[in-house]
Order: structure tokens, then C-alpha cells, then sequence
């Protein structure tokens, strides 16, 4: 009993001795946050927490285009991992996740370290290179994928990429094609009144089929398994790609201009990277020239005796970073390396890693059946 005394004793002097110190002190007592205040302190940390994530680990964007299709569809949400390739740090200073930046201002940048560099067939997320008048980070965010690494020399023939003059094939198919890429082919029917079906065509993967000036011949865009399942079909004599062959001319709007280049026959063309050397030859300016304008920020010209770069001639050029040759899955249908060039390694942001969600605007009934479950959270290979 004493000793429960004693420590009761204790705990009231403990308990004066707060008291008085309490007392001591200027002022009322703290007061305690009101709900708006815990709630407006929870949204400022969410904020930060986010900011901190989206710049330094992972990013989170949405498909807008179908250039990607099959493998990304319109509408899919994605997670860009900035951890592979390391993240690169600010180059402007403004208010994340808008356009609004200090104009003028661009900062002294680098690349953290990451787990690895770009890889072939990686699907990488990058600001468009040729997005003009603007710093690298501001410029409008695309996604394709690796075909061509830095040293390589790329041609398609036929549609159908050569590196080094082998056929380049995917993993997964060990073909020249990803089964969940599409092209242009030309279906062909033995009768030439009937239309191709909508709903069979939709069964089979094809969103559409588009006339052409014979009524024997439509053209879809199918990947190689649609293809095969149509060839089934009793009214299909043959399916055949569409290919641009290059006896046709070449199109003022594929890189480089005035070679005569189609999206389907293109190149050969050799791709730059940190530290190789290129001679400088009627050949290879009209290649390397916008690549050194551009992105290494040289000051070039053609005279009577040469090559000029930054005023001295040169016969040959060393690239300060790497570059990389990038096409769109949905080959028919994208913007890519065959319009516009290279990427190089100061526009890459990361690789897309997941598809946290999808949502097809298009599709009935709305909301809950707009939502594409079956795609969420399934990785991007």
C-alpha cells in the first residue's frame, strides 16, 4: 500500500511540475486544428507526395493517338518508370504538370544514374523532338518504340525492317512482327458485291475496312493474326500487304528530304551515338546535318571545299549523346522516326512500364462500361 501511495504521490508532483511550467510560458495554449485545417494540410502533403513521385520515380500519362494499337489503345493510362533510364533532372522552372514555365530560363541539367540504358523494343515515353520553339521538358510528350540503337545502320524493305542488313525480329514472335501490331493490307474477293461484314470483322480484331477505287479490293488494318483468321472466310480469294514501294516516288515528308524515301521501303540510314564517328560525305550530310543543327547545336554549312561546322571544315563528325530510331506499332498509322529523325537521349523520359487503366470514350453503355477492365493493370511488354 505504501509503495501504491508513493507512486501516486509521484504522479502528481509530475503532474504539478507540468502545470506550473505550463503556466510559465506567454501565450494561451496551442489550439487544436479545426477539420478544414487537417483536411487543407492532408491536400498539401498529397500535392507535394505526388509531385515528389512524378518527378523523381514514376510518371503517369494517357494514350491520346492510336499509333500504338493493338499493343496501347486510345485511352489507356499509363505508368512511365523514371528509374530505368534515371531521371532527368528540371530544365525549367514553373508549376508541375501544366505549361506554365518561366520563358527564358533554362537550367543546367544531368541525368541521374538509372538500372539501365534504353533498350531495343523498349516502349519509351519522350518529348517530340521537333516541337518547335520550345525548352526539351516543355515539348509534347509521345510514346513509340526502339527500333534502331545508336551504331546501328536501319532499312525497311517491304515493311519489313533490316539492321545491318538482317532482318530484325521480335522476341516473342521471332518474326518482323509483333502480334499485336497492325499494317495496311489489301483484301481481296472473289465476288465484287459483297462488303466485307462489320460484325465478323470486329469478331476478328478489324475495326474497319475502307473501299478502294476497285470493288474487288478493300483495305483494312489488321495485325498478322486477324489476317490469318479472315483468310478463312469463303468470299476472300487473298489478303496481301499494302506496301508503298519506292518506284512510286518518295513523299516531301519523310526524313531526310529528297531521298525518295516511302514509309515502307526507307533508309538505309545510319544511326548516331556518344562517341561514334561519321564521315562527312554527300551520302551522309543530308542525315547528319539536322541531327548536328538540332541537337548538338552546331552552327553547319555546305561551301565550295567542304563541310563546315562551326566554321572549320570537317570530314567527319563524333556525336556527343545517343540517338535512337523509333516507330509506332500501329506501322500504317504514326508519326514517327521516318518523318521526323532521330530521338536523342536528352528528350527520353522513361519507359512505360504498366497500363494502370483504360477508359474507351467511344463504347456503351456509358461509365462502368467504358471502363476496359480486362487491361488494367497488365504490364507493357
Amino acid at each position: 500500500m505504501a509503495d501504491s501511495l508513493s507512486r501516486r504521490e509521484r504522479r502528481q508532483q509530475r503532474a504539478e511540475r507540468a502545470a506550473k511550467r505550463q503556466a510559465g510560458k506567454k501565450g494561451p495554449p496551442p489550439k487544436k486544428k479545426g477539420p478544414i485545417r487537417e483536411w487543407l494540410d492532408a491536400l498539401i502533403f498529397a500535392v507535394v507526395f505526388m509531385i515528389i513521385v512524378r518527378s523523381l520515380f514514376i510518371d503517369l500519362f494517357r494514350i491520346p493517338t492510336p499509333s500504338m494499337e493493338k499493343s496501347l489503345l486510345v485511352g489507356d493510362y499509363i505508368m512511365v518508370s523514371k528509374l530505368h533510364y534515371g531521371m532527368r533532372t528540371p530544365i525549367t522552372l514553373g508549376i508541375p504538370f501544366t505549361q506554365i514555365y518561366i520563358r527564358g530560363l533554362e537550367l543546367p541539367w544531368t541525368r541521374l544514374p538509372g538500372f539501365s540504358g534504353p533498350k531495343r523494343f523498349d516502349s519509351v515515353v519522350f518529348n517530340w523532338p521537333t516541337d518547335p520553339g520550345k525548352p526539351i521538358d516543355r515539348k509534347e510528350h509521345y510514346i513509340k518504340r526502339i527500333i534502331g540503337m545508336p551504331g546501328d545502320t536501319l532499312e525497311i524493305v517491304n515493311k519489313v525492317v533490316h539492321i545491318g542488313g538482317e532482318v530484325l525480329a521480335f522476341r516473342e514472335t521471332e518474326l518482323p512482327f509483333k502480334d499485336t501490331m497492325q499494317r495496311s493490307w489489301y483484301v481481296y474477293k472473289n465476288d465484287p458485291r459483297i462488303r466485307l461484314p462489320r460484325a465478323r470483322l470486329e469478331e476478328a480484331g478489324v475495326e474497319r475496312s475502307v473501299p478502294t477505287p476497285n470493288p474487288s479490293i478493300e483495305r483494312i488494318q489488321a495485325t498478322d493474326m486477324a489476317v490469318d483468321q479472315m483468310r478463312q472466310w469463303e468470299y476472300i480469294e487473298d489478303i496481301r500487304p499494302a506496301v508503298v514501294s519506292p518506284t512510286r516516288g518518295g513523299r516531301d515528308d519523310i526524313y531526310p528530304l529528297g531521298r525518295g524515301y516511302t514509309t515502307d521501303n526507307y533508309g538505309p540510314v545510319p544511326i548516331p551515338g556518344e562517341g561514334l564517328t561519321l564521315a562527312l560525305d554527300e551520302e551522309s550530310w543530308p542525315i547528319i546535318e539536322p541531327v548536328l543543327r538540332q541537337y548538338e547545336g552546331r552552327q553547319v554549312a555546305v561551301t565550295d571545299e567542304g563541310y563546315s561546322i562551326d566554321g572549320q571544315l570537317q570530314e567527319s563528325y563524333t556525336f556527343s549523346q545517343d540517338y535512337f530510331f523509333v516507330m509506332g506499332d500501329n506501322r500504317d498509322n504514326s508519326m514517327d522516326s521516318r518523318f521526323w529523325g532521330f530521338v536523342p537521349m536528352d528528350h527520353v523520359v522513361g519507359r512505360a512500364i504498366l497500363v494502370y487503366f483504360s477508359w474507351d470514350k467511344d463504347n456503351r453503355p456509358a461509365l462502368v462500361g467504358q471502363i476496359r477492365f480486362g487491361r488494367m493493370f497488365s504490364a507493357i511488354r
